[in-house]
């Protein structure tokens, strides 16, 4: 019986193989097409977006850096705005940074120490960071955590809108603002965007969103993604469409980096990817956009994308002819449409 059961399992091994060869399957797809995927879109996860509940965010905490000052101001989501402009010699002039991370993100995580360091010495700016984990934290389980974040997003959203809209009354550009969200944080800034618009009648310079988050987001209607004409530019980048992240085309330019925007090259996984063991595959495709993006505000040079209709014509050459941009931080803020770049070759610490 044992010896049966064995030869059972290295027969379906080697039909899934022949199925994945036949089918020219690679990681990204077994990630998008795998049991991890079928749970994550199945109708166990309720995704609730509903902005008549009213919410109450008021546990959100924002940091605020100084970095040549060596200064660190930490303020309760409502009186983030008043706080900030109370701060000692406080520059106007500057550009804000915001970043606003993920599902299961904090302040102390690795995903928001990375971006302190990159922004250490970035010069003539401010870092704020927002911590919405009492709102997006896996305390309640996978999928209920998951479904409680998601019915958050908008209010969250909203919070971070009035406290630009605090800053902006009294005398700070939009034109200085820059937004960067990742994965949860993404779709949240679509929210942050439009109800600064509605308020301002202006809009936020300059959204970016690393990997925004696919599931309940991708086949949920417009106004609950993050999406073209929510700022002056959008930008997204796609480091796992189909898995973590949205396959959607949302921005003003989107970004699909290395193999279809689905995976990426530093994230080994085994034989049979995204059957066994595609949550890990997918949690390393998903921050590879963090890592990628904040290496180009030191290196603006590394990646240059070529507008492109579909990956299999990128790597193909036949795309060899049409526009580039340079992507990551530095990137002009007049491509628009579909690109693609390959990390190849440089590495990402």
């Amino acid at each position: 019986m044992c010896i049966y059961i064995k030869m059972k399992i290295l027969s379906l091994y080697v039909l899934i193989c022949m199925f994945v060869k036949i089918n020219c399957w690679g990681r990204g797809d077994l990630e998008k097409y795998g049991p991890f995927q079928i749970a994550l879109r199945s109708k166990l996860i309720k995704c609730i977006h509903d902005r008549t509940l009213d919410l109450d965010v008021s546990e959100i905490d924002v940091y605020f850096y100084d970095f040549p000052r060596n200064e660190v101001e930490t303020y309760n989501i409502d009186d983030a705005g008043k706080g900030i402009l109370s701060y000692k010699e406080l520059d106007k002039t500057k550009r804000f940074i915001i970043f606003v991370g993920g599902y299961k993100s904090n302040i102390n995580k690795r995903t928001e120490e990375r971006v302190r360091d990159t922004f250490r010495n970035f010069p003539n700016s401010y870092l704020i960071i927002l911590d919405h984990s009492p709102y997006t934290n896996d305390k309640q389980g996978y999928i209920k955590s998951y479904e409680r974040s998601v019915k958050y997003v908008h209010y969250i959203g909203k919070a971070l809108a009035q406290m630009l809209i605090t800053l902006n009354e009294a005398g700070i550009s939009p034109n200085n603002i820059h937004c960067v969200g990742h994965s949860l944080g993404g779709q949240i800034l679509g929210h942050t965007g439009q109800i600064f618009f509605e308020n301002t009648r202006m809009k936020i310079s300059r959204i970016t969103a690393l990997d925004p988050a696919g599931p309940c987001f991708s086949n949920s209607f417009i106004e609950n993604q993050i999406r073209s004409g929510v700022a002056d530019y959008v930008e997204v980048y796609h480091c796992n469409a189909g898995a973590l992240g949205t396959t959607s085309v949302l921005a003003d330019v989107d970004f699909f980096v290395n193999k279809k925007g689905q995976s990426q090259p530093n994230c080994k996984t085994p034989l049979i990817p995204g059957i066994f063991d595609s949550p890990k595959a997918a949690k390393c495709n998903h921050r590879a956009c963090i890592d990628l993006w904040t290496a180009t505000v030191s290196h603006p040079e590394w990646f240059l994308a070529r507008k492109c209709d579909s990956y299999k014509k990128y790597k193909g050459g036949s795309c060899s002819a049409n526009d580039v941009t340079i992507a990551g931080f530095w990137n002009p803020g007049n491509a628009t449409g579909v690109y693609y770049f390959s990390t190849e070759g440089y590495d990402i610490q």
